[in-house]
């Protein structure tokens, strides 16, 4: 028996329930530490601003990853209109003062459905 198999079959009836349930009360034992924690740490602190960095580095990163090394379907795409759908995001996301990241993100989503539709 193959280690897919057994995996298969360990996961089927209870087995299912019982990692569905370990899942769930791993998830809320976190929660309910991070809730705990949270009163006693100081958001503005210098940890916390290197945190903040380096999350907007990864996701600048990936975000340019994206558009420039894609996988998948998004590889069949030409560079130069991924770059103009992020220069129309980007435009979109400046133009208003208010509310900006959801008509932007809209923009790109659309304009990259309908390559796919026109395509």
């Amino acid at each position: 028996m193959s280690a897919i198999d057994h995996m298969a079959n360990a996961l089927s009836g209870w087995g299912l329930w019982v990692a569905l349930v370990g899942a769930c009360l791993g998830t809320y034992f976190c929660r309910t530490i991070g809730v705990t924690l949270s009163q006693s740490i100081n958001q503005d602190s210098e940890i916390f601003r290197w945190l903040a960095a380096v999350t907007y580095a990864m996701v600048a990163a990936l975000t340019i990853r994206l558009i420039v090394m894609p996988l998948g379907l998004m590889s069949t795409v030409p560079l130069w209109i991924r770059i103009l759908i992020r220069a129309l995001s980007i435009g979109v996301m400046f133009s208003k003062p208010t509310r900006r990241l959801v008509p932007a993100l809209l923009t790109g989503t659309l304009l990259m459905v309908v390559y796919g539709v026109i395509r």
